[in-house]
């Protein structure tokens, strides 16, 4: 039965207002979807007001966030319009009641309002995701854009300071060792270890250059003026002589001399262990076994703790690692391989001081970052999708070393020597960033 009320306002003392004398019905509070009183009466943007349930039930069926009578689409997530829902019960209070009361019973309108609500409030943690976002970046967009500026400066002057530099140190893996000067042969045996700067001198006093190295042998170096005793360190000396012979060059054994022999091999093994470091050395282990792989393993995963004469030869003639080195190794590469990288590093830092800390820092981000990612699968129940993910990573960084071998030879090297040099000291400073929003967006989310 349609209430009416009627609606009365008296003259104000003093004043001259019209005098109010109406009645107003239901009707005029009715919602264009079910045609009865209007309850917890939603505005949408083009201003038709509907039932808070019609409207669940509307979007329920439809899937559609636009208006059920004109069609327009609103904006954001619409609300109740508290100011004509007080005036709805204060006007028809038992209409209202007797509604209520009917609604409470229907478990269709429950379950509706209920994945209404939920939408709603995934859309509004979806806008104040976005606010803050928009935020940091208009905050420090003007810093961002400075700090790119200054380090793509730095990183050409950094190049061309570094490629000017290149010449000094990779001279003597180029260069014959036949035509080798008593001084580069000096800075051959000094590279050979901490020990050997004991025996420069007398080097130097024998005015040993390439040619007459080439000749000298085991017992030789016991006389004078060489007189070296220990026999370890002239089987060392005489083992990397024979190398050195082979070859007819230095071998490279450091990195900016394995840079120097093989330019592109270290941009691609220093971008691929960034991106991909169990495919990197798997590629290490079947290409590269001598030169790059057993170094890097006995490096990372060493045997017991040996005297200074085991030392002193066992990174000269390498020998297979044991069963013991391949467990330590692949536990660590199934689950920590960016910590490999580290552990080598760390074990360079007299070499590569500042080189080594970048490594050492850029491997622990990329293992924060990986775990960010497998949290992520976990988290949103995608692990099923795993093994997609690794083949569709595999299959990317199969086709970029294909690309780097097909165009190597065609790019400017100093092109070549910027793409290393920002790898190898920049990409920590990305990655810090990186991670940063990683956090923030985990605080987030918690909030």
């Amino acid at each position: 039965m349609e209430e009416d009320v009627k609606l009365e306002s008296a003259k104000s003392e003093g004043g001259s207002g019209p005098k109010l004398d109406r009645n107003i019905s239901v009707s005029e509070f009715s919602c264009n979807c079910c045609y009865d009183i209007l309850v917890n009466p939603t505005t949408l943007n083009c201003g038709h007001s509907f039932c808070r349930h019609c409207l669940a039930l509307w979007w329920v069926s439809s899937k559609k966030t636009e208006c059920p009578e004109c069609r327009d689409k609103w904006e954001g997530f619409p609300k109740v319009n508290i100011l004509l829902r007080d005036v709805i019960e204060k006007l028809f209070p038992d209409t209202i009641k007797e509604k209520y009361e009917d609604l409470e019973q229907s478990t269709e309108i429950a379950r509706a309002l209920q994945a209404f609500n939920k939408y709603g409030n995934e859309q509004n943690q979806s806008s104040s995701r976005e606010g803050q976002a928009n935020q940091q970046r208009g905050g420090g967009g003007f810093f961002s854009g400075v700090l790119t500026a200054l380090t793509a400066v730095a990183v050409v002057l950094l190049v061309y300071h570094w490629s000017s530099r290149e010449s000094e140190h990779d001279l003597l893996v180029h260069k014959p060792v036949s035509k080798w000067t008593p001084e580069e042969v000096v800075l051959w045996l000094e590279q050979l270890g901490p020990w050997a700067s004991h025996y420069k001198e007398r080097f130097l006093l024998g005015r040993v250059n390439g040619r007459l190295l080439l000749t000298l042998a085991e017992e030789e170096f016991s006389k004078e003026p060489y007189s070296i005793e220990s026999n370890s360190h002239r089987k060392a000396i005489i083992m990397e002589l024979e190398r050195v012979k082979t070859l007819g060059v230095k071998p490279p054994q450091n990195l900016w001399e394995y840079k120097a022999v093989n330019p592109g091999k270290s941009l691609f093994l220093l971008y691929a262990l960034k991106s991909s470091p169990r495919l990197s050395m798997l590629y290490m282990y079947l290409f590269d076994y001598s030169e790059t792989f057993l170094p890097f393993i006995h490096t990372t995963c060493p045997l017991e703790e040996e005297d200074e004469e085991d030392i002193i030869t066992k990174f000269i003639d390498l020998q297979d690692p044991t069963w013991t080195q391949w467990r330590e190794f692949l536990v660590k590469y199934a689950f920590l391989p960016y910590q490999l990288l580290a552990e080598f590093a760390w074990d360079w830092l007299e070499v590569h001081y500042w080189t080594s800390r970048f490594i050492i820092v850029n491997a622990m981000l990329l293992t924060v970052l990986e775990l960010f990612s497998f949290w992520r699968l976990w988290s949103s129940s995608q692990l099923r999708s795993l093994p997609r993910h690794m083949w569709g990573h595999f299959w990317k960084m199969s086709t970029q070393g294909v690309f780097v071998a097909i165009f190597w030879p065609v790019i400017p090297q100093f092109v070549c020597n910027c793409l290393f040099y920002w790898a190898l000291y920049f990409n920590p400073i990305i990655n810090i960033d990186l991670v940063v929003k990683k956090f923030r967006r985990l605080e987030t989310q918690a909030m």
